[in-house]
């Protein structure tokens, strides 16, 4: 007998809420329609070059301006970290072995020169995906750069 009480309530639950077809919702409201275009297939296709811009222009301002103030932040956190340990250092708090960080240094420049040219097919195969998104899709891309350096300067 519960299960079939459970039953009718989850047919009653089923039966509040409307599914929306966004297709159909795009097709009637005509502003949508203008500023995005309504035909299918690649972005080059779909939308307008002036929407295609816009796009890539506020997408770019937008990773341009969080890029900045992460790398603001970034920059502030390393050299603040540096100068303290300057400090420590000059006033006998801490004693750095120069000579050894030195020779680590080197040391992680030789593997990194060794194994710069082993990159991960994974990594090639990305770059590759990624250049011909660009290829295809030159108009969105070039407002997203023309964005992100805006985003620096802002």
């Amino acid at each position: 007998m519960a299960d079939r009480g459970e039953d009718v309530d989850a047919e009653s639950e089923d039966e509040l809420y409307e599914v929306v077809n966004i297709t159909d919702y795009a097709r009637r409201h005509q502003w949508w329609s203008r500023v995005f275009g309504n035909s299918t297939g690649p972005i080059a296709e779909k939308y307008s070059v002036a929407s295609q811009i816009m796009m890539g222009g506020v997408t770019g301002w937008c990773a341009g301006y969080l890029f900045q103030r992460v790398g603001k932040i970034m920059a502030t956190a390393v050299g603040g970290g540096f100068l303290l340990l300057q400090i420590a250092n000059h006033s006998g708090y801490v004693q750095v072995d120069w000579r050894k960080v030195e020779k680590d240094v080197n040391k992680a420049k030789k593997h990194l020169k060794k194994n710069a040219n082993k990159a991960a097919p994974e990594l090639n195969s990305f770059i590759e995906e990624s250049t011909e998104f660009v290829k295809r899709n030159i108009v969105i891309s070039g407002g997203f750069v023309g964005g992100f350096l805006l985003g620096l300067a802002s």
